[in-house]
């Protein structure tokens, strides 16, 4: 390093110059591709969270159709006289008796499946192994029913999944019959029962038309029966439960957005053609890129002829000087017969010319800082117009609107929750408001809240108006709220009960948000008072919230956390009962 700095140190000015035009040009260049990068980023996390919520649709409406077929074969199985015809024909030795019982079973079938819009057909395989086929008769060749009759039997009376392949289209849910009764359960074998579905019609029916829908069993395709491209690349990159990234296959990048579903372990996997999506991005940025380049050029070149500019009348003058030193005064004259007539000696003009040097730099240099100042500004102006409050709450203003039109009270009082909500938490006008205005924030976001859990929320606010116009640090009770909502409603399965009262002690106004949750235990408690424990979500923590009561109102005041495993949790927050200072 110090020999280059060194090497530096004695270049020519010419040089020096060029290699620092392109220094900054190279540096204004990275930083351009670094704020590039993040909002393609932002992009990409934008596109997977509609990807995401448009997969989740999908595939919650698929799973509950499928979920309610299941079920009819249980109910199926279960039959009573279903149970009784399927009895007689085990036990029967008449073949006229037998085929009067298949009849029977067949006019059975038919109750089931003559109102399902999503079934090919149902067929029964009697313990006689006779087919008895209801709906569109289709023909499952041996070695594939073989195949079906034993993981149906392996599965114990449990429903097996048959995907589908080149021979058959159908989604086949198959499970054995069972001899049971309510005096008698013996599970003798009865027969087995398979289920032809339309997996076709309950994707083009239920699922949301945004994008392509994929869905895998493992490395097992579900859906569709013959995909577009490889899926064994894109199974081997399904590392979590949820997520996303892109894949190139036959010269298209696929944006791909994934979830698993925890009842049936299949992964939902919604395909988006990135490129059309980013086709004006990527053609911006490959412009910008160009762009850049010819700049860094055309600069490269004017700096190198801007130096040379600079630097020649020097050589010139040193030229003359040498000349002069060895007493050739002549020739330094001649050297000086193109030059105009100057009032001014060498020494005169090196200083001029140095001048001139200087001057021409430093205008250089400030034209530059001032052409990265209003990068900068019109940036962080774009990155300001992405989120707009304002074109927010009128956006809530036109829903809420639209939903007392259409007499929607539920979704207007909703949005009216939300927007008091979001009006509230963006604004940083005031850091420290009146326990009134901190009131009206938890009642709008337990107006949300109790639309998602209805009656499992049992909340309860006991805060006298005597206390409205203490103050209080913003957003200090809703984050407590939502932690109660996250640590003690939602993991449990029944209701959840919620309170925040208040009592006062001779200096101080205790609120306390308590739950009749789980709890923790003595060690998460102790890392949480001290910190070591960070909590799941992103919101407002337990620490910041005391630093800002301590900050606000000093140190006697503050938040305490006590919680014993299966007692719940209490929050208390002491701010001063006092309305002075």
């Amino acid at each position: 390093m110090k020999k280059w700095f060194q090497a530096y140190r004695h270049m020519k000015i010419r040089n020096k110059l060029s290699i620092l035009v392109a220094l900054i040009v190279i540096v204004t260049f990275s930083f351009t591709l670094l704020v590039q990068q993040y909002a393609f980023s932002i992009y990409d996390r934008q596109l997977y969270a509609k990807s995401s919520q448009v997969l989740n649709l999908s595939s919650a409406a698929i799973e509950n159709e499928l979920k309610r077929i299941e079920q009819i074969s249980y109910s199926m199985v279960a039959d009573v006289q279903l149970q009784k015809l399927l009895r007689s024909l085990k036990s029967t030795d008449s073949d006229y008796e037998a085929h009067v019982l298949r009849q029977n079973l067949i006019d059975h079938l038919l109750t089931y499946s003559g109102s399902e819009p999503y079934l090919y057909s149902i067929q029964l395989i009697d313990s006689r192994g006779a087919d008895l086929v209801v709906g569109n008769s289709f023909f499952i060749n041996s070695a594939k029913k073989a195949r079906i009759m034993q993981l149906a039997g392996e599965a114990g009376g449990g429903s097996v999944w048959i995907f589908p392949d080149d021979s058959d289209s159908a989604l086949i849910s198959a499970r054995d019959i069972r001899s049971f009764s309510t005096t008698n359960i013996d599970l003798l074998y009865l027969g087995t029962l398979i289920i032809r579905i339309n997996l076709d019609a309950i994707v083009r029916k239920l699922a949301v038309e945004e994008g392509e829908l994929l869905i895998l069993s493992g490395r097992d395709v579900v859906y569709p029966r013959k995909p577009s491209f490889d899926t064994s690349r894109i199974a081997d990159r399904l590392t979590g439960r949820t997520g996303y990234f892109t894949e190139t296959s036959g010269g298209k990048t696929l944006f791909i957005s994934h979830s698993r579903s925890p009842s049936t372990d299949w992964t939902y996997l919604n395909l988006t053609p990135y490129n059309q999506i980013f086709e004006r991005i990527i053609f911006i940025k490959k412009l910008v890129v160009f762009v850049f380049v010819g700049i860094f050029v055309l600069v490269i070149f004017l700096g190198i002829r801007f130096s040379r500019s600079l630097t020649k009348p020097i050589e010139d003058l040193i030229g003359r000087m040498k000349l002069a030193e060895k007493g050739n005064f002549a020739e330094a004259h001649v050297l000086s017969a193109d030059d105009a007539p100057m009032a001014m000696d060498e020494i005169g003009l090196l200083r001029r010319t140095f001048r001139l040097m200087v001057e021409r730099i430093n205008t250089l240099i400030t034209e530059n800082y001032a052409n990265r100042l209003l990068i900068k500004e019109t940036e962080f102006k774009a990155l300001q117009a992405q989120i707009n409050p304002h074109f927010l709450y009128n956006t809530l203003e036109s829903i809420n609107w639209i939903a007392k039109m259409n007499k929607q009270t539920q979704i207007s009082r909703m949005v009216e929750a939300l927007g008091l909500l979001l009006r509230n938490s963006v604004s940083l006008k005031e850091p420290i408001v009146t326990l009134a205005e901190e009131t009206e924030i938890v009642r709008s976001y337990i107006t949300i809240q109790k639309f998602r859990f209805g009656d499992r929320l049992d909340f309860t606010l006991d805060i006298p108006e005597r206390y409205g116009q203490l103050k209080i640090p913003k957003l200090t009770l809703q984050p407590l709220l939502e932690n109660a909502i996250q640590y003690a409603l939602e993991p449990s399965v029944g209701g959840c009960a919620i309170a925040i009262r208040t009592y006062e002690t001779e200096n101080s106004l205790n609120l306390t948000v308590e739950d009749n949750g789980p709890g923790m235990p003595a060690d998460t408690l102790a890392r949480l008072r001290s910190g070591e424990m960070k909590s799941k979500g992103k919101g407002i923590g337990l620490l910041n919230i005391d630093e800002r009561i301590k900050i606000s109102f000093g140190e006697p005041f503050g938040v305490q956390v006590e919680s014993r495993p299966g007692h719940g949790t209490r929050v208390t927050i002491r701010i001063p009962n006092e309305m002075e200072g």
